[in-house]
């Protein structure tokens, strides 16, 4: 009877709200959009790998800064707070826009979640660990050895137990009464990137495309959803609407009707690239998405079987590789994400290289660089952007911001040395 209830509100409730729903776009970001969180009254909070994270009011971002690396993962505590977290291994607070450190992990953080009572923030990490951050103050509680890297934690739905989802294929539940070992639910193979925990089920994605649905007690399969798409990245539950949102990397999202375990939709969300993030509206009408773009999404659900609810994606690196010179190429692939060619302030991680050849190491102004680059007596010429990509901006430059970027190729890194000298030359040097 709850599951035929459900899908009567379910159709009920789309074909009510449909025609007040609208497409929309939430642009200000310099990156792509890595997490998307939506509050009890429908404020959007979006992380991206632009190093920041955002809270919208309607279209308009109020611009959450201090992460020193990409913003991957993003949840409010309440309508006031917000929790982040980052590749930077920090988990931030923020509230009325300013920020504080809630903890620290010694790897990327990858996952967050809030518990259902508000009172504490779990984080999960690369480093596998998994950290309880209490949000009225102390020491955070570490718990026990996950025996791999954390791809995802939730809680369940009355707070007692912390699901997570680890690179080395496991599906763990911690009974957080106690501090042993956690309960192995499933030992899948591939990492379990996602988990959505519902009324008495859990839901969890995997790297080769695993979407398989347990009973959250016994570890029981009650329904399996995996298609021939991979990995899965991310997925939203809506209750009210007994909706499931699965994204995965090949661009499609997958709408399953929790009520009776059936596909509801499943459409291509993208005309190339992942789906990083979803979240849905508090009335479930909304489902916002997003991944490359420097956007955030949102489609009225209603309406996904009758218009192409297609993301941009029209990112230059995603063209075909045979169109551009070998430099351009090398540049789209490895440096587009995080620099812009143009001049003048850019949301983008990293600064601009318009003007770059000459120019001094961090000392773009605006730009908050890392301690190692601010102050850096590297001059980027030729020879020293070379040096950079040949081996690695971790060891050319220790300690700063920039990710592992490697050419091996010496034709490749001149190319792109070629490809820069034009790109990045100011007026007065044409």
């Amino acid at each position: 009877m709850r599951r035929l209830l459900a899908a009567a509100a379910l159709t009920a409730a789309m074909a009510g709200q449909a025609a007040a729903q609208d497409f929309t776009t939430l642009k200000g970001h310099g990156g792509p959009v890595m997490g998307i969180a939506v509050s009890g009254e429908g404020t959007v909070a979006t992380a991206s790998f632009d190093n920041s994270a955002a809270r919208w009011t309607d279209r308009a971002p109020a611009w959450l800064e201090g992460h020193a690396a990409a913003v991957t993962a993003i949840a409010f505590v309440d309508e006031a707070r917000i929790v982040t977290g980052s590749d930077d291994f920090t988990v931030r607070l923020w509230q009325d826009g300013a920020g504080a450190t809630l903890g620290e992990h010694r790897g990327k953080v990858t996952t967050l979640a809030v518990s259902p009572d508000g009172s504490t923030v779990a984080s999960g990490s690369w480093d596998g660990s998994i950290l309880l951050h209490p949000l009225a103050g102390g020491t955070a509680r570490t718990l026990a050895d996950p025996r791999s890297g954390v791809n995802t934690v939730a809680f369940s739905t009355d707070g007692g137990t912390l699901f997570a989802g680890t690179m080395d294929g496991a599906l763990l539940a911690y009974d957080l009464a106690t501090d042993d070992t956690p309960t192995t639910l499933v030992e899948h193979g591939f990492g379990v990137n996602e988990i959505v925990v519902g009324d008495g089920w859990l839901a969890y994605g995997a790297v080769d495309g695993g979407t398989r649905v347990l009973d959250a007690a016994t570890g029981a399969q009650i329904a399996d959803f995996t298609l021939d798409r991979r990995p899965i990245l991310s997925m939203a539950w809506d209750a009210a609407t007994a909706q499931l949102a699965v994204g995965d990397g090949q661009g499609y999202i997958m709408v399953v009707n929790t009520a009776e375990w059936t596909i509801a939709r499943d459409f291509r969300a993208t005309r190339q690239g992942p789906v990083w993030a979803l979240a849905f509206s508090p009335d479930g009408q909304t489902l916002y998405a997003g991944g490359l773009d420097d956007v955030a999404y949102a489609w009225p659900v209603a309406a996904l079987d009758t218009f192409e609810p297609a993301m941009g994606q029209d990112r230059s690196f995603l063209r075909d590789a045979e169109t551009m010179p070998n430099g351009e190429r090398q540049f789209m692939r490895k440096c587009s994400i995080c620099h812009a060619l143009e001049p003048g302030p850019s949301r983008k991680a990293g600064p601009t290289l318009y003007g770059v050849f000459g120019r001094r190491a961090g000392t773009v102004e605006g730009y908050p660089y890392s301690p190692r680059l601010d102050g850096s007596d590297i001059i980027w010429t030729e020879d020293t952007i070379d040096d950079l990509f040949e081996i690695g901006p971790d060891h050319y430059i220790p300690g700063s911001k920039m990710p592992m970027q490697v050419i091996a190729g010496a034709t490749d890194r001149e190319d792109l040395v070629a490809f820069l000298r034009q790109a990045t030359a100011k007026e007065e040097d044409e």
